[in-house]
């Protein structure tokens, strides 16, 4: 079968998208085996427990917008973290409508014993690296990640067929 297009060099190894999947999966799992082994929490518990312990209390909407999850996960998460006593909600007194979510003690204790656990993971990944390159690193996660917010996806019938669709 002939080949219409010409072949086009890619190496997925280098491609700099694969390598931040590869990057993100192998940073998570080193601190998801920590709250995950230890305390039993999901990804999404743990996220929604952390934003929980530096803004409480917060409604469940808030939690989505301050933790990068969606609306399903946070609520399953607000769900058995407060199966768990990790979580407890309480009636906004300004707006009845309105339901805040606030850690226990037992929550708190929780995030008590890991929080210490999770800054070790982090000196460990991030030793070798000087406080310049510390620093450069999260403002080049920055300008990557407002590049990316900045593109708009194709649109156009000359923009997709210029993307290979």
């Amino acid at each position: 079968m002939p080949n219409d297009q010409q072949d086009i060099e890619f190496q997925l190894a280098t491609y700099f998208p694969y390598m931040v999947r590869i990057f993100y999966r192998d940073v998570s799992q080193t601190v998801k085996d920590v709250y995950t082994t230890i305390f039993g929490l999901s990804v999404s518990e743990w996220r929604t427990m952390s934003v929980l312990n530096d803004f409480e209390p917060l409604s469940a909407k808030e939690i989505v917008s301050r933790s990068s999850m969606d609306k399903v996960n946070v609520s399953r998460s607000i769900s058995s973290l407060q199966r768990r006593k990790y979580l407890e909600r309480h009636i906004d007194p300004a707006d009845r409508r309105r339901v805040l979510l606030r850690l226990t003690r037992q929550g708190k204790q929780v995030m008590i014993e890991l929080i210490p656990l999770v800054q070790e993971i982090e000196r460990d990944l991030l030793k070798g690296l000087s406080a310049v390159e510390r620093e450069t690193l999260v403002k080049l996660m920055r300008k990557v990640s407002l590049n990316a917010h900045a593109i708009q996806p194709p649109t156009s019938d000359a923009q997709m067929k210029k993307v290979g669709t």
